[in-house]
């Protein structure tokens, strides 16, 4: 709960000296900052790769309904709660087309962090997670060529090898490490969760110093779209599960999967595609968002599950 406290508290101090002093997110010398966006995602996801493990992917065997329940609800509710918000929002087309991204990018690791700290099924959040991430790179281009083509012209197969290279064979790589190397090298397994967060945390300074008119002019619009799409996705996760009798645990799981994004993802295809300063704001936005979100859901769900055990100890 400590680190995810530090973490969050990075990402809001970084998103205000980048919002006071942009120049120094923007460029070293020659070197343009943002060019850091996609190897940084590559190593998170890297690093995703060495954490989640092959046996989170055997896992779907063992609990086929839930899984299907997740994946359907993950790129069904968040895409269209995205393009809901666009057409009501007002917003020029390439930022718009943002808050339909940050739904179209399932499997954010924050999504585990939160489904451990809350009591959630953090074995079907693992495996949510893996193969969400894996579905990604055919479902995000279609989705956005659907749901967002009128903002924006969308190359879906552009997009597909974009997500390829950023996620994909990063992910295979981690996975291979994992499985021949894991215990190794310990230094690697300690270092890759810090090593991510410090990308995360790079990468939203390196976009909100990028975005920072357009966050100047609408910031507080965009800050309201995305704080709405972030509670109704982790609201209808939860209610969908509910409704379907799905016990608590795994509820809670699903809640978080499909409201908590991988706002990193959304941010490297905005670079991909070379809409960072505008498509790009709303995933660097939802970021610190669903960390703050996600971080008082988890503790409200920790005190309720630690309250129900001891009344049921009595």
């Amino acid at each position: 709960m400590l680190k995810n406290t530090a973490f969050t508290l990075s990402v809001l101090v970084v998103v205000a000296l980048a919002m006071i002093f942009p120049s120094l997110f923007q460029q070293v010398g020659d070197y343009k900052l943002t060019g850091l966006i996609v190897p940084l995602l590559m190593i998170i996801m890297f690093g995703m790769g060495t954490s989640v493990g092959i046996k989170d992917f055997l896992r779907v065997a063992k609990m086929p309904k839930s899984i299907a329940v997740g994946i359907i609800c993950q790129f069904t509710i968040m895409p269209f709660i995205g393009m809901s918000l666009a057409i009501i929002s007002g917003l020029p087309p390439e930022i718009a087309a943002g808050i339909i991204l940050v739904g179209c990018a399932p499997g954010g690791l924050a999504s585990n962090v939160m489904a451990y700290i809350s009591g959630a099924n953090l074995a079907l959040s693992l495996s949510l997670t893996a193969i969400s991430t894996l579905i990604a790179p055919f479902a995000t281009p279609l989705l956005m060529s659907a749901l967002a083509g009128e903002y924006i012209p969308i190359d879906a197969v552009a997009m597909f090898w974009s997500i390829t290279k950023i996620v994909i064979l990063p992910v295979v790589a981690g996975l291979v490490f994992n499985h021949f190397l894991h215990g190794k090298y310990p230094i690697v397994d300690r270092a890759m969760p810090i090593v991510s967060m410090v990308g995360i945390v790079v990468i939203i300074a390196v976009i909100t110093a990028a975005g920072r008119d357009n966050l100047i002019t609408l910031g507080f619009t965009l800050i309201g779209l995305v704080m709405l799409q972030n509670i109704l996705g982790l609201t209808l996760g939860y209610g969908v599960a509910r409704l379907i009798r799905m016990d608590e645990p795994s509820a809670r799981a699903i809640a978080f999967e499909v409201g908590m994004q991988n706002s990193g993802l959304a941010s490297g295809i905005a670079v991909e595609m070379g809409r960072v300063a505008s498509m790009g704001i709303a995933p660097a936005i939802f970021g610190p968002v669903m960390n703050i979100n996600g971080s008082i859901l988890a503790s409200y769900w920790r005190k309720s599950a630690n309250k129900f055990n001891k009344n049921k100890n009595k």
